[in-house]
């Protein structure tokens, strides 16, 4: 467990350091760049919320990561850091999600021809 937790920390570390982001800005970056890829992949139907989903889970599963490497250093910080990592993660996302179906375009009817209204006598042939 402990080389898990060693391996996330350094994943983070390098992604802070290598994009010159900040821990907040990565977090909405990240957040973002998930819930889009798997919209892109789920096209299928409920694929908002499919996306949404994923990037929750993704989400609780970095918290929680996170709370577990800061117990065994014994600097466990606050719930509210913990809530607010989740809340920048996960706001445009929700947002996406709840406005997704206005997003994604109509299908398109197919165009059935019209028929004359006399197209049976026109098609016959006089004998």
């Amino acid at each position: 467990m402990i080389d898990v937790l060693t391996c996330f920390q350094t994943l983070k570390l390098t992604l802070l350091a290598g994009t010159g982001l900040g821990k907040d800005a990565l977090h909405i970056y990240l957040g973002l760049a998930i819930f889009l890829a798997v919209r892109l992949v789920w096209r299928a139907r409920f694929g908002w919320w499919v996306a949404w989903s994923v990037a929750l889970g993704i989400t609780l599963g970095g918290e929680w990561l996170d709370i577990q490497t800061e117990a065994l250093g014994g600097m466990l910080q606050p719930d509210r850091a913990h809530w607010h990592d989740i809340w920048n993660t996960m706001f445009w996302p929700t947002v996406l999600a709840l406005i997704g179906r206005w997003l994604q375009p109509r299908p398109r009817v197919a165009i059935q021809p019209t028929s004359a209204p006399n197209a049976d006598a026109n098609s016959r042939v006089p004998s």
